[in-house]
């Protein structure tokens, strides 16, 4: 089942939702749930990839697909904007760090 974290870009200003562990919508929706989460180059190559696997991948992609998006927004510089446990807890989950200064407990 997936968890939401709520993640915030500081230099632009945006709060965005990550999302760690299996994640239900992309089995049902696949190479959609890119796109919506405007990633569309990422929905464009699932999609090539879920025809030529004739759908087997989007299984696969279940299971990996919350931890690559919330990993792409820390890589965007986007960090942990929720309460300390659950940034802890999604830390935990995506084997990030917790920046400095961030209480992983209440």
């Amino acid at each position: 089942m997936a968890k939401k974290v709520m993640m915030k870009n500081d230099s632009i200003g945006l709060t965005k939702k990550g999302f760690h562990g299996f994640s239900w919508t992309y089995l049902f929706f696949g190479w959609l749930v890119p796109v919506v989460r405007g990633e569309i180059s990422i929905g464009a190559l699932h999609l090539v990839i879920s025809v030529f696997t004739a759908g087997i991948s989007q299984l696969i992609f279940s299971f990996l697909y919350n931890k690559q998006y919330t990993h792409r927004l820390i890589e965007k510089g986007y960090r942990f904007a929720d309460t300390p446990e659950n940034n802890a807890a999604a830390a935990e989950a995506l084997g990030a760090d917790l920046p400095v200064g961030t209480p992983a407990h209440a």
